[in-house]
Formats: C-alpha cells, structure tokens, sequence
C-alpha cells in the first residue's frame, strides 16, 4: 500500500530492519519478540553497562551504535525510553534530521499517545503508539509474558493501526485501541492497578511478617524476611483468588469485614496497624474507606474511616 507521500506501508511487514533506542527491560524484550518472528533487530543504542548486557543477552546479533546512525538505518524505529524523556528525544532526532521519510516509528510509553512523535511525522515518518500492559522485571520471563498481554495503540490514521496491530499480533499479544486524548486515563488506570497492588502485597507482608514472629508448632518460628517466605507463602492463594474474583465479578467480590459493615473489627485492624506501622494503617485507611463505598456499606464505617484521616 502506498501513501500521499510514495512511502510504502505495508499493513503486514514480513521483514523490516529494526533498531532501538534504548535497550532497557521493554526495548529489549520487544526486539527479542520481533526477531524470533523474522524482523531484524540490526542495531540497538545502549549506554549503562545494565543496558549492554542486557543487549548482548536478549540481542547477540544487533550492533550496538550510536543513537543516530540507529536511528539512520531503521525501517522501524522503537523508542523505548521513560516517558519524560521521550519528548527531548523526539526533538532531538528530528533537530539532527537522521529519521528518513517512511521510517515508522513507534515508542512504548504508556501515557502518551502518536502526538509526541509529531516533529518526527512532519519529517515524512510514520508514527505509532504501542504500549505493552505488562510489567518487565529483565529477566526470562519478560518474553512469555509479552505472549499473553494486550498493548495499547494509537495511530495517527487507519494505515498506522493497521500496521501496529500487525506487529502486536505477530509478537503473541492482543492490540487494544486507545484514542489520543484518553492515553493519559488509559496509563493512570494501568498504573493503579498494578504499581499500587505492588505495594498493598508489600504492606500486607510486612504485617504478616510482624503477625507470625513468635513461637510456632514446632517451637521458635522463623519468619523469612526474603521474598518467597512464610508470609508469602500464607498471603499468595488469597491475594490470587481476590484477583481473579475482582478479575470476573468486579465489586460482588469484595468480603470481609468492610464489606460486612463491621464497625469494630476496622477499628482494632487500624489500630493494630498503627502501632506496626502509622504509614501502613494510612493506607489500610484509604483503601477501607474506598471499599466501604464500592460496597454500599455501613454509613457509620464510612463514618469511623473519615475520622480516622
């Protein structure tokens, strides 16, 4: 398919030579999944020692180059750098004026939709979205991962969601349309739950951790303070199932005694949490007081958690 300007936009590549700005957890993970579908990752822009590794790891075949003459040669041209720096780098390459006309060019940043990329569109390139909803930890598991997630697009015109979705199909995932003026809700949504179930399990093992210090069937109990420990092992099966009720039942999941309405018991869980940890019981506070109004529940709960700021 050709374009207005005779660059040739295929909906489905087969082969397309890749390079990537920058070999991070995300950059490398998607040049990972591009090469074992066929495209060629023939460079990528490294620059921590983290980052080389990581390279050389996941990508032993890519050059590392400069930014410039990787940004030179692609016929697809991932940015995958943190949010705050994409901008700058957009700049940047379309000051230097590296980026060909018909490159695509496609960045992994959740919040922000193909207008980033305009003073790179107005050079001729083809800009794209592709936000993968996963977290990526750098080590194997990224890549089975990337397998069952959904990514988030956004394009400027049907050519360019036709050819992201080609690509997040190919590479196992499940292409999600996300209009310009909504990324922004789409990546506080994402955010929210799942950085802050990161820290609600955190805070949960730390007061089971303080909980099962102490004596236990066999005498003296130890409670591991390394991940995968007794805590852990107690709070696992739990949180799994509260996920997957949530997952298939929205609100009608939630139990417990704030959804019982039970006035007492949340009283003693804040102050039992207080005297662990006031920044603890805070957000057992926030989070209570949230669930007492999804659930509908007790007026005088809502009431004992607003005084309790």
């Amino acid at each position: 398919m050709t374009s207005s300007d005779g660059a040739n936009h295929d909906p489905a590549p087969a082969r397309l030579t890749v390079g990537i700005v920058s070999a991070g957890r995300v950059g490398s993970a998607l040049g990972a999944a591009l090469e074992r579908v066929g495209h060629i990752v023939f460079g990528v822009c490294a620059i921590s020692d983290a980052s080389v590794r990581r390279a050389r790891m996941r990508l032993p075949d890519s050059e590392i180059l400069p930014i410039e003459e990787v940004a030179a040669r692609g016929e697809l041209l991932i940015l995958a750098v943190p949010d705050a720096e994409l901008p700058g780098l957009v700049r940047g390459l379309a000051g230097a004026g590296v980026v060909r006309s018909g490159t695509i060019v496609a960045h992994t940043s959740g919040a922000n939709g193909v207008g980033v990329l305009a003073p790179l569109a107005e050079l001729g390139a083809l800009p794209l979205a592709i936000h993968p909803a996963m977290t990526f930890t750098g080590h194997d598991e990224d890549l089975s991962r990337l397998g069952n997630a959904c990514f988030g697009i956004t394009a400027a015109d049907e050519i360019g969601y036709a050819i992201a979705q080609s690509l997040v199909i190919e590479m196992g995932g499940e292409p999600v349309r996300v209009s310009e003026e909504h990324r922004t809700l789409y990546h506080a949504a994402l955010a929210h739950g799942s950085n802050h179930l990161v820290t609600l399990i955190v805070d949960a093992v730390a007061a089971l951790r303080e909980a099962l210090s102490g004596p236990g069937l066999l005498g003296q109990q130890t409670v591991d303070e390394q991940p995968n420990g007794l805590a852990e092992r107690l709070l696992a099966p739990l949180a799994s199932a509260a996920l997957d009720n949530a997952l298939r039942r929205g609100p009608a999941a939630l139990t417990g005694p704030v959804a019982r309405g039970d006035v007492a018991a949340v009283a003693a869980h804040l102050d039992a949490l207080t005297a662990v940890d006031p920044r603890l019981a805070a957000g057992y506070r926030a989070l209570s007081l949230r669930s007492a109004e999804r659930a509908a529940t007790n007026p005088a709960l809502i009431e004992l958690l607003e005084e309790r700021r």
